[in-house]
C-alpha cells in the first residue's frame, strides 16, 4: 500500500505529544495491512472533508486521510491529525 502525508498533516504529527505518535504509527501499520480493521473505525466524512475518510487513533484523536491514483496504483494521503474537536470544528 503506498502511503503518503500531506505538508498540514506533518506540522500537524511534529507538535503532537509523544503517545500519539506513538500511536499513530500502531495504527498505521494496522491500516497498511486492513484499512478497515474494526480498531480505526475507518468511516467516510462530509462537510470540509467530503472525499476523505478518518480513522481512531486513540479515543479522541483522529487521523483524516484521502485516496488518489498515481501511476503505482492507490494512494492513501494523510491530510490532518488532532483532536476529534480540533478536526470537526
Amino acid at each position: 500500500m503506498n502511503i503518503k502525508f500531506g505538508k498540514k498533516f506533518v506540522k500537524q504529527y511534529s507538535k503532537a505529544p509523544q503517545k500519539i505518535k506513538k500511536a499513530f504509527g500502531y495504527r498505521l501499520e494496522i491500516f497498511r495491512n486492513d484499512p478497515f480493521h474494526p480498531l480505526l473505525n475507518n468511516h467516510s466524512l462530509t462537510g470540509g472533508y467530503l472525499n476523505s475518510q478518518s480513522i481512531n487513533i486513540t479515543g479522541d484523536w483522529r487521523a483524516i486521510y484521502s485516496e488518489a491514483l498515481s501511476n503505482d496504483g492507490k494512494v492513501s494521503i494523510f491530510l490532518a491529525l488532532g483532536t476529534h474537536s480540533q478536526l470537526y470544528r
